[in-house]
């Protein structure tokens, strides 16, 4: 049976109480209401500045607060604990999603390890490492939504980031079943959690439209009404490994079992 994928973000909730001025008069003199809107300006130019592109230390900061982060860096941190979970399966890997060649390129460093990768999208701006993977066939830059040219069970194990989720119910009932049955010893899932992701402006132009962010409990109802399980001894040796290493992801992550 499926759990719920545990949320890891942390919720900041407010202090409680009366208000900061509960307990002072009423009455505000000319200085105090001058000097509150000199203040309120200045954060407001602040806040502008940082969303153009300013204070550059701290874009990263601020991306995270907005929930501005990519599923793919969960799979760079998790490889391995991956590797932990399933022991010999991670011998012969496949990987789908965008920024595909960065993890392709990190797994390839691990011995006796195999791996591919399908880029869902256009990577006219990749740099010269990913065009020489793709140029060997390392990597495809394959359209997801149809069925990839690959044999049954062609993989030991599939593993899918940011990329489910710009896809609609209509092609996610082809694309999921497609990328579990490429796979002989299951499908791990990253996805992103509703409301503590944000798409950029910028992904509609590039995914096609914006990505559809879904609860736990929705892709539940979705794996039984399509007939995928829950790979519930992957799932646990991973929580364990995660625990001990202490991985804490930013994403929701599935592990199905793979078709018989």
């Amino acid at each position: 049976m499926f759990r719920r994928a545990v949320n890891p973000a942390r919720r900041f909730g407010d202090s409680g109480g009366g208000g900061l001025f509960a307990n002072s008069k009423s009455r505000s003199t000319p200085i105090l209401s001058v000097g509150l809107i000199a203040v309120g300006a200045l954060l407001f130019i602040a806040y502008s500045y940082s969303n153009s592109g300013g204070f550059g230390n701290n874009t990263e900061a601020i991306s995270r607060v907005e929930g501005d982060y990519s599923c793919t860096a969960d799979v760079q941190r998790a490889i391995p604990i991956l590797k932990k979970a399933y022991g010999d399966s991670m011998h012969k890997v496949l990987h789908v999603g965008p920024d595909t060649c960065s993890v392709v390129s990190n797994l390839l460093k691990e011995e006796e390890t195999e791996v591919w990768g399908a880029e869902p999208y256009d990577i006219e701006d990749a740099d010269g490492t990913c065009k020489a993977l793709v140029h060997k066939g390392v990597v495809r830059v394959a359209d997801i939504k149809f069925p990839l040219p690959y044999r049954p069970k062609s993989f030991s194990l599939v593993i899918v980031s940011d990329a489910l989720d710009y896809l609609s119910p209509r092609y996610l009932n082809k694309t999921l079943p497609d990328l579990v049955r490429a796979s002989a010893d299951g499908l791990v899932m990253f996805t992103g959690y509703p409301g503590h992701q944000r798409a950029k402006v910028s992904d509609v132009s590039k995914y096609g439209r914006a990505a559809k962010l879904r609860s736990s409990s929705w892709w539940i109802r979705y794996f039984v009404q399509t007939g995928l399980e829950e790979n519930e001894g992957a799932s646990k040796k991973f929580e364990q490994a995660a625990t001990k290493r202490s991985y804490v992801p930013n994403c929701q992550i599935f592990h199905l079992k793979s078709l018989h």
